[in-house]
């Protein structure tokens, strides 16, 4: 099951893409991420780039580890990481959206190996599907808030 969600925001697309890539500045944007370290010795962004995030998901505290692992620059990128039996893929993407900003777009997928994994995911996954929904627009609203705090940036 794949979930899909997405916004105008009122800022340039290069403004918000410089947002969703500064993945170490995510604590100060995303309210539900409380922490960052990356895991990886590089600099900027791109398809290697791994990361620590601790987020606070269905109000309980979680850290995952996250990867880069395929950039469409400059419309979007994908993350993955893996947690026990169960991958999960986000894709962000950013599209110019008319003369007053942009269309952010994030999916969120999560596939589970094995025949007892998959069933419980298929049956459990489906009650957690507008929990994560709403998880999602969140991500998305504080994006949108943090871009267009400043229209002169």
């Amino acid at each position: 099951m794949e979930i899909v969600v997405q916004r105008h925001v009122a800022a340039s697309p290069q403004r918000v893409r410089d947002i969703v890539t500064a993945i170490e500045a995510s604590p100060g944007v995303i309210s539900a991420v409380e922490g960052v370290e990356r895991l990886d010795q590089g600099a900027g962004f791109d398809v290697g780039m791994r990361w620590r995030e601790t987020r606070t998901m269905f109000g309980r505290q979680a850290t995952e580890e996250m990867a880069v692992t395929a950039v469409d620059a400059p419309r979007s990128y994908t993350v993955t990481s893996v947690n026990g039996a169960t991958t999960c893929t986000s894709t962000i993407s950013v599209q110019p959206g008319g003369r007053d900003g942009c269309v952010l777009r994030m999916s969120f997928a999560g596939r589970s190996s094995g025949v007892v994994n998959r069933l419980l995911a298929a049956t459990v996954g489906r009650l957690f599907a507008g929990a994560t929904r709403r998880a999602l627009r969140q991500d998305l609203d504080d994006i949108a808030d943090h871009a267009e705090a400043d229209r002169t940036a």
